[in-house]
């Protein structure tokens, strides 16, 4: 019979050639793993925005205890502190020159106490004697209790110096990272002046504020998806590990906190605008990506890869996140479902696939055979 078409074809001024390429099967379609995508499923749709920052847990702003001039500044912005470096030193000369008059000031005292003790034992000697009264006795209990008062006094200012000369030394409390330097060595800083801010880069977490109207909806522990500026739509998971019990009075948010579940992932870089949601088991819905999804007038359908076929399926549209530019699917696909990623081009139901290494795919589904030339 093959036969029989190539002479019958040949006798219409036909080619051989004309007639093998009119039997040829269809090429596969080539599909490289970014070339799809998967049906999810997310409880984001409609759930609580949260907007804020990626903040330390732990940090510390060191400021000035007493009034100097800052001498040295031993560590920079991004450097790393062990507990008790140095950070920062003042000049200590004023304040101890203070210190050494209070030790002189201590000495002294100590010295009188001493004196009066012994008057007041030989006092009480002479009193058992009957050799002085008893008013001569008790002036020289006057005299010791008052000396003894100035002694204490003394050994206070004397602590309080040291306590003084102490902190002319700013040391890193914990741990961690210089994050902002504010002074230069040559400044001349007062009490409560800021100098500078350590951070524990380790304990990085994401604090945001959400609309009290949505208080009702959230609960320590929940689920939280996130994006960073600065990391493209890379998703971060945490866990809501805080909720402030009073909201603000001008903008009607709440303050919250939510911990990294991989601690590990999150940025070492503090004050990295962020933004997210609160997942709720209760919002589950099956979603995808609204570039996989094409329209024809009121329809919609995707091209699902269902084994070495594509196929060409009817879906039913939710809502739309125009955040995460998500669609919910109601009906037509189901949870993990492969479609293209981004359909494009004359793609025909039924036509084969063939998957292939991750970069060698097209991502217009181009046919093998148009590959190949």
């Amino acid at each position: 019979m093959t036969l029989a078409l190539l002479l019958t074809a040949c006798g219409k001024g036909g080619k051989p050639e004309e007639a093998k390429a009119v039997a040829k099967p269809t090429a596969p379609l080539l599909l490289a793993p970014e070339d799809l995508r998967q049906v999810g499923q997310s409880g984001l749709i409609g759930a609580p925005v949260i907007t804020g920052a990626i903040q330390p847990a732990r940090r510390a702003d060191l400021r000035a205890e007493v009034a100097a001039v800052v001498l040295q500044v031993a560590k920079d912005n991004g450097e790393r502190v062990r507990t008790g470096d140095l950070i920062i030193r003042l000049d200590p000369t004023s304040i101890r020159d203070a210190l050494t008059s209070a030790e002189e000031a201590l000495r002294a005292a100590q010295q009188s106490f001493e004196q009066t003790e012994r008057v007041l034992a030989r006092q009480r000697t002479l009193n058992q004697q009957g050799m002085i009264s008893m008013q001569g006795l008790e002036d020289a209990e006057v005299r010791r209790n008052a000396a003894q008062s100035e002694l204490a006094a003394a050994k206070a200012r004397a602590v309080t110096a040291r306590q003084q000369v102490s902190r002319t030394e700013v040391r890193a409390p914990f741990d961690g990272i210089v994050s902002e330097r504010k002074i230069s060595v040559g400044d001349t800083v007062q009490v409560g002046r800021e100098l500078v801010k350590v951070i524990d880069p380790n304990s990085m977490r994401f604090e945001g504020q959400v609309s009290a109207d949505r208080l009702g909806e959230l609960k320590l522990g929940q689920a939280v998806s996130f994006r960073i500026n600065g990391f493209g739509d890379t998703q971060f998971q945490g866990k809501l590990a805080r909720i402030d019990a009073a909201a603000n009075a001008t903008t009607r948010q709440v303050e919250l906190a939510a911990e990294f579940s991989d601690k590990s992932k999150a940025p070492q870089v503090a004050g990295l605008y962020a933004e997210g949601r609160v997942e709720s088991a209760d919002r589950k819905a099956l979603v995808l990506a609204e570039g996989s999804v094409q329209r024809q007038g009121d329809n919609a359908f995707v091209w699902q890869v269902v084994g070495n076929q594509l196929k060409k399926v009817a879906v039913t549209l939710g809502d739309r996140d125009d955040r995460r530019g998500e669609l919910v699917i109601l009906s037509g696909l189901a949870l993990g479902d492969v479609v293209l990623r981004s359909p494009t081009g004359a793609l025909v139901d039924g036509a084969p696939v063939q998957r292939v290494a991750a970069g060698a795919g097209a991502a217009s589904a181009v046919p093998a055979a148009a590959a190949s030339k």
